[in-house]
């Protein structure tokens, strides 16, 4: 899962927004120094992405990807499920998917003192500036954000244009995740780590 889906299955607090996004900039962070619901956050987030990595369905969404970018079908899959998720986001929540959005860049922006790194605190920013979580729902934007992660990997790799891969697979994609995020949120809501 990538950032939305993230806050998804957070709690409704600032803590819990910044430890559910803090899976992605943890390196180097002493979990010691977190506060309760910062790290409570942190493990539902690592939880989320143990479950959905396991997951038979998702594993063998990744073998659909070519060999040239099967390494990195993780990540274009957890980028292209918020774009899914938002596109189907009346299966899975009742409240207006702007709002929503509007509450996670409120929290994001409140919860920047208590991020731990500036790393995690620019690019919180950028994602609220650039309106990251509305683009999702063009999938142009998916495939410049692809893209973007592409250009950032420091070693030599294929995974430009990952969003070939993605179309080429799109019907079964959208079908397992539509059965596939339920079953997550019951996972997580068993666990039930921030509570």
């Amino acid at each position: 899962m990538n950032y939305f889906a993230h806050l998804v299955l957070a709690q409704p607090t600032i803590e819990s927004t910044v430890g559910n996004l803090l899976g992605d900039f943890a390196k180097g962070v002493d979990r010691t120094a977190l506060a309760a619901g910062i790290d409570a956050g942190l493990s539902n987030h690592r939880a989320v992405d143990r479950f959905t990595d396991s997951h038979p369905a998702i594993q063998e969404l990744k073998e659909a990807f070519t060999p040239k970018r099967r390494r990195f079908a993780g990540i274009a899959l957890d980028v292209y499920f918020d774009h899914l998720l938002m596109k189907h986001w009346q299966r899975f929540d009742e409240r207006p998917l702007d709002i929503v959005i509007e509450t996670y860049y409120r929290r994001m922006t409140d919860g920047q003192t208590i991020m731990p790194n500036l790393r995690m605190r620019s690019t919180t920013q950028r994602m609220i500036e650039y309106n990251w979580f509305g683009s999702y729902l063009e999938i142009d934007s998916v495939a410049h954000a692809l893209d973007r992660i592409a250009s950032r990997i420091r070693f030599e790799n294929n995974f430009d244009n990952a969003i070939e891969d993605i179309l080429a697979n799109q019907e079964n994609i959208e079908t397992v995740f539509i059965e596939f995020f339920p079953q997550l949120k019951k996972h997580i809501a068993r666990l039930a780590l921030e509570t």
